[in-house]
């Protein structure tokens, strides 16, 4: 039984280990969740089986998460930033610029292959992107990472409607040859990945 004042209706077990408490246990949830995902043939999973492996109640887990829509698509976005970080760091490693942006691509493919499951959780989650947007911070950090990309390599000339453009020719690219691979039309071959997307001409002609 939880203590009377404890928002978050915890087990005793858990309660004990102070493992999780209120505040944390959105954030203990999608880090099991994850893991969770990659050991499944299709993105799903279960409130009240996740609120037990959590060793909390499912109210505890209905507070932060009404439904298992509500969980899926949180999960999803998680996914989503992950994705997003390991861009970031790929292109900072390369010093940014047009390479920066080539391992944008180049992390975008190796990281659906190494995480397949969580790369069809996003699609499946995720709805119609409008990549015309002026605010991209609730787009998730992968698409930032995009939309940055692209506004660094486009000429400053170009209007919203060119850099989206711009910015669905690349998507469209590496998540192509992401799910190629991933479906088994193409083989997984690192070298012919980074030759693949190195190709992509970012000098696409400005409007008159």
């Amino acid at each position: 039984m939880a203590k009377k004042g404890n928002s978050v209706n915890i087990k005793e077990s858990a309660k004990e280990t102070g493992t999780y408490h209120h505040g944390d246990l959105r954030s203990a949830a999608l880090s099991l969740g994850m893991e969770q995902i990659e050991n499944l043939d299709h993105p799903d999973i279960g409130l009240r089986a996740l609120a037990r492996d959590l060793g909390v109640s499912a109210t505890a887990l209905y507070r932060h998460f009404p439904n298992k829509d509500a969980l899926l698509d949180a999960l999803a976005m998680e996914a989503l930033n992950r994705l997003g970080a390991n861009q970031a760091k790929a292109a900072m490693a390369a010093g940014g610029g047009r390479e920066g942006f080539v391992e944008v691509g180049i992390t975008y493919v190796e990281w659906a292959v190494k995480n397949p499951a969580q790369m069809r959780l996003i699609y499946s989650r995720v709805g119609e992107v409008d990549l015309t947007i002026e605010d991209a911070s609730q787009m998730g950090e992968a698409f930032r990472q995009l939309r940055t990309g692209i506004a660094a390599m486009m000429p400053k000339s170009m209007n919203v409607e060119e850099r989206a453009v711009a910015a669905l020719h690349t998507w469209s690219l590496v998540h192509g040859l992401a799910m190629l691979i991933l479906d088994g039309q193409v083989e997984y071959d690192p070298a012919m990945i980074r030759k693949v997307v190195t190709m992509t001409d970012f000098r696409l002609k400005q409007s008159d």
